[in-house]
This record gives structure tokens, C-alpha cells and sequence, in this order.
């Protein structure tokens, strides 16, 4: 039962996402929190407190910003840093899948990885389905034209066709 626990708060990452994470971290640690424990103190300078937007603006950000430090913190704890996959690769955590569900002609396509890497680049709009979810591990190590099946919640068997796979690059 750990090991699944331990599984499942996994965060998938390439090499270069974790660096971003990091980097990101790095940054709100070191000029981020400087810079508005600078704007709280000038704006705590000017006067009453209850009546200072300002100052509590620059709290309520700074608020923000040490919740972002304590989940980026977790994440990096948490990451597992594979190999950004390359083209034609077997499908694993970091890229971007295409499949087709049996008797449908319609094509989903999503992210098999971690959520986490999206909110780096908010222009991204993809569906992001974890290696341990049914459908993921289901695909996991298979290539395009594979089909895998895997059991849904209701209990059914469903199988899909990978119509096509890639590192995700954004």
C-alpha cells in the first residue's frame, strides 16, 4: 500500500521541466521575496494599516508567493526526471499522445505526464493524464498503431488505438 501511495504522488518531469521548476523556485526564494518584502515595508511606512491598500495588496501577494514556494518545493521533492523522449520513442511520461477509443473515429490527444509542467506556459491547453492512471499505464512502453486496453471506473474494458506519438514540447 506505500508503494502505490508513493507511485501515485509522483511527479513525472523531463530534465528541462524540472529545471524550470527549480528556476522558478530559485527565483520567488531569492529577487520575488525581496522584492515584496521591500513593497511591505514602504507601504507599512506610510501610515495606518487599515486603511493601507497598498500594503495589504503587497501581503495578499506575498501570501501567493510563499504558498507557490511550499508547492514547488513539494513537486521538486516529489519529481521523477526522466529523459526528455524522442521521436518514434516507445510512450512514456512527457509526451504527447494521440489515440483513437474502439468504434469511435474521433482522435484525443493529451499529455501523459504531470499537470505541473502546464502551468508554466498558461497558453497550453491539453489534457494531462498521469502514467499511473488506468489509461496511462495502459500505454505506457507501446508505440503508434498499438492498441492497449485498459478498465474504465464502470467497471467496462475499453481499448484505443494510438494514432500518434511525440515528445511534448509546449
Amino acid at each position: 500500500m506505500t508503494q502505490r501511495i508513493e507511485e501515485d504522488s509522483v511527479v513525472w518531469l523531463t530534465q528541462d521541466g524540472y529545471d524550470q521548476l527549480k528556476s522558478e523556485l530559485e527565483h520567488l526564494k531569492g529577487p520575488a521575496r525581496a522584492e515584496i518584502t521591500q513593497r511591505i515595508s514602504e507601504a507599512r511606512d506610510e501610515g495606518d494599516l487599515k486603511e493601507n491598500g497598498g500594503y495589504h495588496a503587497a501581503k495578499d501577494e506575498q501570501g501567493k508567493i510563499e504558498a507557490r514556494i511550499r508547492q514547488l518545493e513539494d513537486m521538486l521533492r516529489r519529481a521523477r526526471v526522466g529523459e526528455t523522449p524522442k521521436a518514434g520513442a516507445k510512450i512514456g511520461p512527457g509526451m504527447k499522445v494521440s489515440i483513437k477509443f474502439a468504434g469511435d473515429d474521433d482522435v484525443e490527444t493529451f499529455l501523459l505526464g504531470s499537470r505541473e509542467l502546464l502551468a508554466l506556459d498558461a497558453s497550453v491547453d491539453i489534457d494531462v493524464y498521469s502514467p499511473q492512471s488506468p489509461l496511462g499505464s495502459a500505454i505506457l512502453g507501446k508505440k503508434k498503431g498499438d492498441k492497449a486496453t485498459y478498465e474504465a471506473p464502470n467497471g467496462k474494458d475499453v481499448t484505443v488505438e494510438i494514432v500518434a506519438a511525440e515528445p511534448f514540447t509546449g
